[in-house]
Order: structure tokens, then C-alpha cells, then sequence
């Protein structure tokens, strides 16, 4: 049957248009509330910083939306990006090219998104199971491979490339932009992103329709993993070290990043604009918490309290769908 019998997605682009406007404005108001309430908000240095911490969040967050459009979760993006900073540190010690270097880290990361798309397909492995056995055997490979140590980075152009700034912009942000245009191409105006929403809508229909769904969950998987081992560059580039404890809990940040965007845990419902958006208000929450000098741990339940109100209130809308 002809993959044209795929229904179209208008309603859902519509309502992805209405929340990213929404989460833009949330984010511009709390920037204006911390300029007003700090003094340091608004300086250059802090702005910096804060694009800075909120930009690895943001890649690692869009990858993650491509698999929870599915329907899917993928809980080893942490654990990616610290083994990717070994990959990385160890190839550019050893003496190859940086290029290539970046090149091998990236299909490691490719590599591992097939890895767990063979796991959930081939295999029957609900992917919680699949990519939380990442999860854990990559620290452990990661510890085996430095014997515990962290590996540090003897290239100090490699370094300098996350610390500097174009046209007055982080590099780092600007690899969000470099990442954000193609995903949101890819998943907004391509038949590869629409079968993401229709496997994540229904995969028995997809499959029905004429739709690879073997196929698009190993993309999906394979791009969560390819965002990941880029995050991972990005890190060991910023913090000159290859360490596999590194990123500890980003992947909650990433899911979290990604619902706070909009995209529904039930799948078939997501963007690209809206989890970047969602990084960076956790990155304002964060960084604004800490001017103002409030716990950290009021910080992890403002975020927690945020889950709960937009997976509730996507609960309804679903519902009220229906």
C-alpha cells in the first residue's frame, strides 16, 4: 500500500506552533524576572554560561525526542556522552587527526543507537530495559578502559573551541543551531519524520500503511545515539578531560528537557523548537536558582513539579481528543 495513506499532521503542528510560543514567552519572562531580581543575571558573562550549560541539554534533548515520538525512551544518553569524551580523548592522545577523531567518536554513537535498535526490534526488548543495560555496561566499559582514571586531552585547539565565541555567541550555542535546523527540517518536513509520529501513533497501522517501522525505530535510536556522542565531543572538547563518569543524570535532564517542550510520553507528539526551549528554561531555572542562592534541591523539585503539570495537563488533551 502507498506510504501516502499516512494521515497528515496539521493538527499536531498546530498545536506544537501554540506551545513553543508559549514555553518562548515563559522563558523571556523569567529572564526579564531574574534581570530584575539579580544583578548579575543579565551580565555577559552570565548569559555566556548560562547558553553554554544549557546547550549540550538541548542537543541531547532533541535526539531524545526523536525516540520518545516513538514511544520509545532512551536512558543511556548519559552514559554516551561520558563514554564518548574516553573515545575522544583517547583517539586525539594517540595521535589521530582531530577530524577523524570526532568522526569514529560519532559512529561509536551511531553504533550504539543500532545496537538498541536491534535489541527493540530483533530482540523484543522493551527499550527502557534495552537502553538502561547501556546505561550501566558503558560506565563500566568506560572504567575498564581508563582504569578509573580520567584521560586528559594533550590538543589544546581542540580545547579552545568550546571556550570561544562567534559574533559575540558561545561556539557551543551555535552548535545547537547547527544541529536544530536540520533536525527540525528532518522531522517537520520529510517523510522520515512523519513515519516517527505515525510509529509513535500507532506502529500496527504504520506497518499497514507501507511504513518501515523496523527501520524507523533504528533511526530513531541511531539518531539519539549520534546526538549523544556529539554532546560528548562538545564536553570533552569544553572540559579538556575524557572521563566516563561524566554526565551523570543528563539523561533525566534530556527526557525532562524534551517534556517540558511539549513532546508526549505517550508518543506521536513532539517538535524540535520545543525541547530546545524546554533546555534552556531548565538552564534559566538552574542558573537563576543559584544567584539567588536557593537549595539546589528546591531546584530538582521545581523541575520534578513542571514534569508532572505537563505530562497531567497532555494526559487531558489526549483524552479530550478522543
Amino acid at each position: 500500500m502507498s506510504t501516502e495513506a499516512i494521515p497528515a499532521e496539521k493538527p499536531k503542528r498546530n498545536y506544537n506552533a501554540l506551545f513553543g510560543l508559549t514555553l518562548l514567552a515563559l522563558l523571556v519572562l523569567l529572564w526579564v524576572i531574574l534581570s530584575l531580581s539579580t544583578s548579575s543575571f543579565a551580565s555577559a558573562n552570565n548569559i555566556s554560561n548560562l547558553l553554554r550549560q544549557g546547550s549540550m541539554i538541548a542537543i541531547l534533548a532533541v535526539g531524545q525526542t526523536f525516540v520518545i515520538i516513538t514511544g520509545g525512551i532512551d536512558l543511556s544518553v548519559g552514559a554516551v556522552v561520558g563514554f564518548a569524551t574516553v573515545i575522544a580523548a583517547m583517539l586525539i592522545n594517540a595521535g589521530i587527526p582531530v577530524f577523524l577523531a570526532i568522526l569514529i567518536t560519532l559512529l561509536v554513537g551511531v553504533a550504539i543507537g543500532l545496537f538498541h535498535g536491534f535489541g527493540i526490534v530483533k530482540m523484543g526488548l522493551p527499550p527502557f530495559i534495552i537502553t538502561l543495560a547501556t546505561l550501566t555496561s558503558l560506565r563500566g566499559i568506560g572504567l575498564l578502559m581508563t582504569n578509573g582514571n580520567s584521560i586528559s586531552i594533550n590538543n589544546d585547539a581542540f580545547q579552545v573551541f568550546s571556550r570561544n565565541s562567534f559574533l559575540g555567541v558561545p561556539n557551543l550555542f551555535w552548535m545547537v543551531i547547527l544541529v536544530g535546523i536540520p533536525a527540525y527540517v528532518f522531522l517537520h518536513h520529510s517523510r522520515w519524520g512523519r513515519y516517527l509520529f505515525s510509529v509513535g501513533s500507532n506502529a500496527e497501522a504504520s506497518r499497514l500503511s507501507g511504513v518501515n517501522v523496523q527501520r524507523t525505530i533504528y533511526m530513531a535510536y541511531t539518531l539519539s545515539g549520534l546526538c549523544a556522542a556529539f554532546v560528548g565531543v562538545l564536553l570533552a572538547s569544553r572540559i579538556g578531560i575524557g572521563n566516563p563518569t561524566q554526565a551523570e543524570g543528563w539523561e533525566l535532564q534530556a527526557i525532562a528537557s524534551s517534556v517540558i517542550g511539549g513532546t508526549s510520553l505517550f508518543g506521536a507528539v513532539g517538535s524540535v523548537h520545543g525541547p530546545l526551549l524546554g533546555a534552556f528554561i531548565l538552564a534559566t531555572i538552574n542558573n537563576g536558582a543559584n544567584l539567588l542562592n536557593v537549595n539546589a534541591f528546591w531546584q530538582r523539585i521545581i523541575t520534578g513539579v513542571l514534569i508532572i503539570v505537563i505530562v497531567y495537563f497532555d494526559g487531558l488533551r489526549r483524552r479530550g481528543g478522543k
